[in-house]
């Protein structure tokens, strides 16, 4: 809105902008992402790890998936980190949320450093 109104000869900050926008009740249209909806047949599985002591690297591996806000949209991150170590093994990046760019960058971990023992 800002860049609008300086386009069109007003002179305004963001600041201000955003402190009128507030003010009417105005508030931006973006796509917002969907990372928190579970499949209602998604299953819940027990902690495995809770009395695991992790002494080494290669023990065990984990991973996460984020979101990284875009101009148009968003991309989505999955890394596969050493536990004993955090180091990344192995990431992707993705468009879309499904599964095939998690399982190509878990490939691509087992194929650098083996099956975690």
């Amino acid at each position: 809105m800002t860049w609008h109104l300086r386009r069109l000869g007003h002179e305004v900050g963001r600041k201000r902008v955003r402190r009128l926008m507030a003010i009417m009740g105005l508030r931006a249209i973006y796509q917002k992402p969907r990372t928190s909806v579970p499949h209602p047949e998604h299953r819940k599985y027990p902690y495995l790890l809770r009395d695991l002591v992790i002494d080494r690297s290669n023990q065990v591996w984990c991973s996460d998936i984020t979101y990284l806000p875009m101009k148009r949209g968003f991309l989505y991150l999955v890394a596969i980190m050493d536990w004993f170590t955090r180091k990344v093994l192995s990431w992707c990046l993705s468009n879309t949320m499904d599964a095939e760019f998690c399982i190509e960058a878990l490939r691509d971990a087992l194929m650098r450093y083996g099956t975690p023992y």
